[in-house]
């Protein structure tokens, strides 16, 4: 039942006209385990707006299945107190699996934009590569002789490998792994060439020396790494991807003056201290956009991966 199309009629839900939102406590489904920036940022956020929407406001992690098992959940959920910390992987899955039948814009409101991390181009301190200009001569030398280890299929790893051969007309091999975690020790170890992964998961190898950092996708320089450049600085600004996490109702099921509220004080929030040094510890960056800038930006991300998808001719085989 994990892939049935998701495809409601938008009815009313019996006492939100009447009663003031939140009537009850508040849900943020994360379609992942916990750790990692989407659970993180989603927790953070409980915890700051359960006192302001004077609720409880629980996390709820539904991993699996590349995210769609977690997302799917949110889309069917009609209790009007259900919201979902999405992530890349919800504009993405439904252009690499065409079983994946629910359609962010249709199934979805937008509440607002909560936080971005940045994805690092690094190799194993073994390699000779010292360079992005290097890597793209090593692989136009070599052929499909590179390996891209990623987190997994359809993964933004996987994804901005694929893009880098794209934008550098150059031919890879990606490898998946499955999550960053089993990618590791062959990286260090040399036996993959090179990957795109999180800040957090190369910030400690890459200061002592384990891995080297060549780009950083953020559209500026990282504190935590000093003296590596941005693909924008490196003429590759097609290559600038953020891993971002951003809060979403399922359509229709939260009245306009819920959403309106909820985008207030989410964007409160994100402009705080407390949530600004708790991010920073996540190595998260807050993002304060309302609405329709975070529904525009869903289309855009869709747009974006859809034709990478389609012009590497990607899919994930059930």
């Amino acid at each position: 039942m994990l892939f049935r199309s998701v495809a409601f009629a938008i009815h009313s839900v019996p006492g939100l006209a009447a009663d003031a939102w939140p009537s009850k406590t508040v849900r943020i489904i994360v379609p992942f385990a916990p750790g990692g920036g989407a659970d993180s940022a989603a927790r953070v956020l409980a915890d700051v707006l359960a006192p302001q929407l004077g609720q409880a406001v629980i996390v709820d992690n539904k991993p699996g299945a590349g995210s769609a098992i977690g997302v799917l959940a949110a889309a069917q959920s009609r209790d009007g107190h259900t919201l979902l910390m999405g992530s890349n992987s919800m504009v993405i899955n439904p252009f690499l699996n065409p079983n994946v039948k629910y359609d962010v814009q249709r199934d979805f409101d937008a509440v607002g934009m909560v936080g971005s991390q940045p994805l690092v181009l690094v190799v194993p301190a073994s390699s000779d590569v010292t360079s992005f200009a290097g890597l793209v001569e090593e692989a136009r030398a070599k052929p499909g002789q590179l390996t891209a280890g990623n987190s997994g299929n359809g993964t933004l790893a996987h994804l901005t490998a694929e893009m880098f051969a794209q934008e550098t007309k150059t031919t890879i091999t990606s490898v998946p792994y499955k999550g960053e975690s089993a990618l590791m020790p062959d990286l260090l170890g040399g036996l993959v060439s090179f990957g795109f992964l999180n800040l957090p998961s190369v910030v400690a190898q890459i200061q002592a020396g384990k891995l080297r950092a060549l780009a950083v996708t953020s559209p500026q320089p990282l504190p935590e790494l000093p003296g590596v450049p941005t693909v924008r600085s490196l003429k590759m600004p097609g290559l600038e991807v953020q891993g971002w996490s951003v809060l979403v109702a399922p359509k229709g099921t939260i009245p306009p003056e819920g959403l309106a509220k909820l985008e207030k004080l989410v964007m409160q929030a994100l402009n705080t201290d407390v949530v600004r040094k708790r991010f920073a510890r996540l190595y998260l960056e807050p993002v304060i956009s309302g609405r329709d800038t975070t529904s525009q930006m869903l289309q855009a991300e869709g747009a974006r991966w859809g034709q990478v998808i389609k012009s590497r001719g990607l899919k994930v085989e059930n």
